[in-house]
């Protein structure tokens, strides 16, 4: 309002001076006022905007309700200054209207500015609202009256102080409406209520409140909704309605239950109001529990403790009942005009005894079992000197047998005897050594051993009753110090050095330790003690002690003067890095991976090296081959021979093959030992000449005569280096592959020469037979006698050593020896 005061005093300050100097006028500052939400019809005339003029003017109209918001609510008559209302317009958006009125001459100019302010008047429009349409609690039944339950929040957006925005709340209806329960409102919005709230009578409560303004012209109102959720309390006590069970308990027995109690409630079932809770009076003993079951209310009965026969047969519990949550109950005594009303209430345990919990008298009997028998003392302590003999008496226990009618009908016996030191009379209960007892046991822990005796009775079932016997071992000087390692390393060095020799006895003070170290025999100047008393003693080696191993007789004493004389071995060696030889050992044993890949590798490297070696060593070609009985022991010259025949052999001869049966390599094996300028040297063994002969027997058996011919093979000589033809009388088809190095597999023995002798006989009746007087060049020659086998001692005997192989003597027979060897060699054989 004030900043539309200034804008119209600074907007007729201007003219002012201007308009008085030339004409009196009439200066008005319309002030205009429309109702909210007007009902029309529209537009209606607001008022009228008078100026004295002797000419012509018009008006313009600017501001809100105008060009501005609320824009279309005002207009003006240009001519004649009258303002007219077209829509209603809101109070709680719009308190006024501030427009800029213009009154200007024909020719544009301005005569003069007016400002217009328009007030709109509130009209009650607006109820008062709630917060919320909908209030929802949960209300324990033990609420008290007058405690205020909650409270509900309205607001009335019409003009502040004035009727039209001042309400009140009041409860407009309650359901169900309970005759002992009442509810209210006060200024503040609170709702409480008088008497009693029961969960029995109305579970919950719908109350209508309602908010009312104090309107002149008409009262708005709205309305609310307040549900109360009232909880159960409990209002009524448990019955118990009777017992199931035997009632009955055998003695000793536990985890049984005799008794079962059923209850009665009339509260919600599974509530705490509903739930029973049990108690026992009168268990002096604690022998018995009662727990509720969840599902039936029920209290069940079970003994946790057993029962003992002879202290009673009969055992009376009482036993009372109530729920978890307390009692409580509410009586309406007045209903009292004002205030609130009077009330009775209980809750919890009543005073007067009203409401007191239920309770029950039961009797659980106790049938008589057969007990156990019982140690007068349960845990017997008893001492005495290790090393006892045997027979020696330890001590006696006693039992007795609770029931009456079984006394001293059980034995005595041992239950657990580690050592197996005692034993115990079954009638008496003397219990005496059978062993002589070592302290240094074991089982003997701090000095004392720990024995079970059983006593066990006759009864149906057999009971036992145990009792612990703590038997107190007291010690002697039967041990002799003992060192704790018997061997020791030293350095030899120019200065003495001390190396630590440490002793043990398992005697306890004063039979022990500390000790006495001496040494024996002549060791002045290489050995000494210091110190030579304790548990450990030093040994110093003097410079004198020449490197190697040493045997020192020292003697250890203990307290007493118990001692053995031990020899000591000492090994003295030189300690450059470490400060003792063990210490040295140690570290020279503790290699690294790489050390031991490289140890590995030398290893592998050398085995390479050792195979290679062989390998060369043993590439000289030759063959041997097993002498036989065929030249009778004397070796003939076969290399020469006189002009041959004219004879023709036959072409069917040349085109069958000698021994064509193909040979199976597993039975034989050729190792190629290296390679001479791109040439295979072969070592043929007996076994090879075996299976030749006996395969050429089965050709010879099984073949026609025809089946013979000859067959040259190509065979290649790392002596001569030059190729020589030769013919074999055990041919075969199987070629083998260049295998490097191969052995020929010895199966049996073979006589090469026998077979080739007798493939020349046969070729040579074959050609008779076939050929039979074409020539006298066919007949047979008689050669010249060569001599008989009694000859053999004009030849130098081969000398062969025992100790080596017979393969290894044929090796060195030099190169006419292969000549003949190479004849019991097949093609497949020779050429490699």
């Amino acid at each position: 309002m004030l900043c539309f005061f200034l804008l119209v005093y600074c907007l007729s300050s201007a003219t002012t001076s201007e308009l008085l100097s030339r004409h009196r006028r009439a200066w008005i500052i319309g002030s205009f006022e429309i109702e909210e939400g007007h009902r029309g019809p529209f537009p209606y005339k607001l008022g009228e905007v008078n100026i004295d003029r002797k000419y012509p003017i018009y008006f313009e109209l600017q501001g809100q309700g105008v060009d501005e918001e609320p824009t279309e609510v005002i207009s003006i008559n240009k001519e004649f200054g009258v303002l007219y209302v077209h829509k209603a317009v809101d109070y709680e958006e719009w308190q006024t209207l501030e427009l800029r009125l213009q009154a200007r001459k024909m020719d544009e100019s301005i005569e003069t500015r007016l400002g217009i302010l328009i007030s709109v008047k509130d009209i009650n429009d607006n109820p008062p609202r709630f917060e919320r349409d909908l209030y929802e609690i949960n209300l324990p039944q033990e609420s008290t009256q007058g405690s205020n339950l909650l409270k509900v929040h309205a607001t009335d957006i019409d003009k502040s102080e004035t009727l039209n925005s001042t309400f009140h709340c009041e409860i407009k209806s309650v359901s169900p409406n309970v005759r002992d329960t009442q509810f209210f409102i006060d200024e503040s919005g609170y709702i409480s209520f008088k008497g009693c709230l029961n969960y029995k009578v109305a579970e919950k409560f719908t109350i209508v409140v309602e908010a009312k303004d104090h309107g002149e012209v008409v009262k708005l109102s709205s309305s609310t909704t307040v549900v109360i959720h009232v909880g159960n309390g409990n209002n009524h006590l448990p019955v118990i309605s009777g017992q199931t069970g035997t009632g009955k308990v055998k003695e000793l027995e536990t985890g049984v239950s005799p008794l079962r109690l059923h209850v009665t409630d009339k509260d919600t079932p599974h509530t705490s109001a509903w739930r029973a809770r049990y108690t026992i009076h009168g268990d002096e003993g604690e022998n018995f529990k009662i727990l509720t079951d969840l599902e039936t209310n029920d209290g069940i009965l079970t003994v946790v403790e057993p029962l003992d026969f002879e202290n009673g047969a009969q055992r009376e519990l009482l036993i009372s009942v109530e729920n978890e949550a307390p009692y409580y109950s509410c009586k309406v005594k007045e209903r009292t005009p004002s205030g609130l009303w009077k009330v009775d209430t209980i809750k919890g345990h009543d005073p007067s005894g009203a409401a007191e919990p239920q309770s029950v008298k039961v009797t659980i009997d106790v049938e008589d079992a057969n007990d156990p028998p019982e140690f007068s003392v349960t845990l017997n302590e008893v001492a005495m000197m290790e090393n006892v003999p045997a027979g020696t008496w330890v001590d006696k226990v006693t039992a007795v047998d609770p029931d009456s009618s079984r006394a001293k009908d059980f034995l005595y016996k041992v239950g657990n005897d580690p050592a197996g030191w005692v034993t115990v009379d079954p009638l008496t209960g003397n219990i005496t050594m059978i062993k002589t007892p070592d302290r240094e046991s074991p089982h003997v822990v701090n000095g004392t051993y720990t024995i079970l005796v059983y006593a066990v009775d006759k009864g149906i079932p057999p009971m036992t009753g145990t009792a612990t016997l703590h038997i107190h071992v007291w010690d002697q000087n039967d041990n002799v110090p003992q060192l704790t390692v018997d061997s020791l390393d030293v350095c030899v060095s120019d200065a003495p050095t001390t190396t630590n020799i440490e002793a043990f006895d398992p005697d306890e003070a004063p039979y022990g330790g500390p000790f006495t170290f001496e040494l024996l025999g002549n060791v002045e100047g290489k050995w000494r003690l210091n110190p030579g008393y304790g548990y450990t003693a030093g040994l110093v080696k003097e410079p004198g002690v020449y490197p190697g191993q040493h045997t020192i007789h020292l003697k250890i004493s203990d307290m007493q003067g118990a001692f053995k004389v031990y020899n000591l071995s000492v090994t003295a060696c030189g300690c450059t890095l470490t400060p003792n030889c063990r210490t040295r050992q140690k570290s020279e044993i503790n290699i690294g991976p790489y050390a031991s890949f490289m140890i590995i590798s030398s290893l592998l490297l050398l085995l390479f090296l050792l195979l290679l070696a062989l390998s060369i060593s043993s590439k000289r070609e030759f063959f041997t081959m097993e002498p036989e009985d065929c030249s009778g022991g004397i070796l003939l010259q076969s290399n020469t021979e006189a002009p041959g025949d004219n004879c023709e052999i036959p072409a069917t001869i040349i085109k069958k093959p000698v021994c064509m049966e193909q040979y199976n390599q597993s039975n034989f094996h050729i190792p190629l030992n290296g390679r001479r300028n791109g040439r295979h040297s072969a070592r043929v063994t007996f076994g090879s000449f075996r299976s030749l002969r006996s395969q050429a027997r089965q050709s010879f058996i099984h073949s026609p005569h025809q089946n013979f011919r000859r067959e040259s093979l190509s065979h290649r000589s790392s002596y001569t280096g030059n190729q020589s033809n030769w013919t074999s009388g055990c041919d075969s088809s199987n070629q083998f592959e260049d295998m490097g190095n191969m052995s020929i597999l010895q199966s049996q023995n073979l006589s090469c020469a026998t077979e080739s002798n007798d493939m020349q006989l046969h070729q040579k009746l074959t050609l008779f037979q076939e050929k039979k007087g074409d020539s006298l060049d066919d007949e047979l020659h008689i050669y010249a006698v060569e001599g008989n086998s009694d000859t053999t001692s004009e030849l130098e005997a081969i000398s062969i050593s025992e100790e080596g192989s017979f393969q290894d003597a044929l090796e060195d027979l030099g190169p006419k020896f292969h000549q003949l060897a190479s004849t019991c060699m097949t093609a497949k054989h020779t050429t490699l």
